[in-house]
């Protein structure tokens, strides 16, 4: 290891005491805390959105869900879903022009993404 500083070492060691899925499940919803901050969907921060940003995030979410689904299990990559699609919405509710369906951010990933009809 090239940083081998007693914090280095800890967190290493941190990590190596959790299971793959806990460490996808915390890196998944990190990202997505940062893409709702890039969203502006916390309190005062409509101001500081920027949506080129969040589309990064939001497309990177979307691939990382994708790759490890099967290794996840439906268990644990239901929730991250659906949190992926609320994000995908807000997103599109946002945008001043809108993605053509199917090519919104993440969209590669999931297919094209629309609130479900109210009932």
């Amino acid at each position: 290891m090239a940083d081998e500083s007693p914090t280095s070492i800890t967190a290493a060691r941190d990590l190596a005491t959790l299971a793959a899925t806990e460490i996808l499940g915390v890196t998944i919803v990190d990202l997505m805390t940062a893409a709702a901050v890039k969203l502006g969907l916390y309190e005062g921060g409509e101001d500081q959105r920027d949506l080129a940003e969040a589309r990064i995030l939001i497309t990177a979410i979307a691939g990382l869900i994708d790759g490890a689904a099967p290794e996840l299990g439906s268990q644990h990559a239901a929730p991250l879903r659906d949190g992926l699609k609320e994000l995908q919405l807000a997103f599109r509710e946002f945008s001043t022009v809108p993605d053509a369906p199917g090519t919104g951010p993440g969209e590669k990933y999931t297919g094209p993404v629309f609130r479900s009809p109210a009932r």
